[in-house]
């Protein structure tokens, strides 16, 4: 990685003003899952062994603008207090004069968190003016927040314009393990593509194409591949409108692209729906694809037979619904069982491996969906851009 992290930065005395991504899921205000914040700690504790000062910012979901207790992050820093045994000063807004005021009290090994930077409706548009009443927080600018460089925002690129700017140690993590399958990546290479649609990731597929040795493409994204070769895929998903991109695809790619043979199907889009297995050709009308079949997950073995590296992103089949969810988690045990370095997409692909029980026998886990397709995709992210590159 050519960006500057904070070991190449003196931290001693400073105010660090740190971007994390404590977007986590809440219930009845309380944090259900604490794996972002958690992923955060290796990257808070070095600034605060360094003699640093911490003012941490995060968004959290989508709030209408304006405060709203239910996106607050109270309960994020209650959770961080926890994890770190030291209290975590809550801030009642992330700009202020009051806010400035408890940012300068800071002493050494203290830590400040930040309200939702969303209560701004200005974070979404990149505001120079509220990334400047950002910048006076802090002395020093890391990004941590992989999961939100994606998004040109007031906390994740302008403020880091106005500060040193540096990444930390998730940042830097994401940033290697998926570099590892856009530029020099070992082989054999095997991708693997799953979700609804192939509009979202044609330019995922495009890329991968250029540096992989195979592609295996399922889920509903596969339909629209399956129509393309002239198969009939009944009332299955397919995206009529990117068939044609699809055929394409085919025709440059022939036998690098990996599809179902076969599939367990459903006479509804429904978790109790009438189900059974069938070859890909004799869907019968009337019937959807739900889940790859066994012949497929066979095939899928054979194809991922001796590869050094795997990268996922998204589902082979409809997996929030247990009864098709086999091929998604087999899928998930193969990877784990490949002896190969496998990379992880973040969102669906991320729940899949935690669900099937795997998720720490992957080589990395990505903390960022959307992040981690468009950085596959080969986009530069603007929060990581906008970072100190190395001299």
């Amino acid at each position: 990685m050519d960006k500057m992290t904070v070991k190449d930065i003196d931290l001693k005395g400073k105010r660090v003003l740190m971007r994390v991504d404590f977007n986590v899921p809440m219930e009845g205000g309380k944090v259900t899952d604490d794996k972002r914040i958690k992923a955060a700690l290796p990257t808070i504790k070095y600034v605060l062994e360094q003699g640093a000062s911490l003012v941490l910012m995060s968004h959290l979901g989508r709030p209408k603008g304006g405060f709203d207790p239910e996106f607050s992050l109270k309960a994020a820093a209650e959770v961080l207090s926890g994890h770190l045994g030291i209290p975590v000063q809550m801030a009642p807004d992330c700009v202020g004069p009051e806010v400035e005021k408890m940012a300068k009290a800071l002493k050494p090994g203290d830590v400040l968190m930040l309200e939702n930077t969303r209560f701004h409706p200005e974070e979404e548009k990149n505001d120079v003016g509220l990334a400047k009443k950002m910048a006076v927080l802090g002395d020093v600018y890391v990004n941590d927040a992989f999961g939100s460089a994606h998004r040109a925002h007031s906390s994740t690129e302008a403020v880091a314009h106005l500060l040193p700017a540096v990444s930390g140690f998730l940042m830097e993590k994401e940033l290697e393990y998926l570099g590892k399958a856009t530029s020099n990546p070992e082989h054999p290479y095997i991708a693997i593509l799953g979700g609804a649609k192939i509009s979202d990731k044609i330019l995922v597929v495009e890329n991968l194409l250029s540096k992989c040795d195979r592609l295996i493409i399922g889920g509903g994204m596969a339909n629209t591949f399956l129509v393309a070769k002239g198969l009939n895929m009944q009332d299955s998903l397919v995206e009529a409108g990117s068939v044609d991109t699809a055929k394409a695809i085919l025709a440059k790619s022939g036998s690098r692209i990996i599809l179902p043979v076969d599939a367990v199907i459903a006479d509804k889009f429904e978790a109790e729906a009438n189900s059974k297995t069938v070859e890909i050709d004799k869907i019968p009308a009337g019937w959807r694809m739900m889940d790859v079949g066994p012949k497929t997950l066979e095939l899928y073995k054979t194809t991922l037979k001796g590869a050094k590296l795997i990268v996922w992103n998204g589902p082979v089949g409809v997996f929030e619904m247990p009864k098709f969810a086999e091929g998604t988690f087999a899928l998930a045990k193969l990877l784990a069982e490949s002896g190969a370095t496998t990379v992880i997409g973040g969102g669906d692909s991320a729940s899949a491996v935690k669900k099937a029980g795997v998720a720490k026998q992957m080589t990395f886990v990505s903390t960022g969906g959307g992040a981690s397709l468009e950085f596959l995709e080969g986009k530069e992210l603007p929060g990581v851009a906008a970072l100190l590159n190395k001299k």
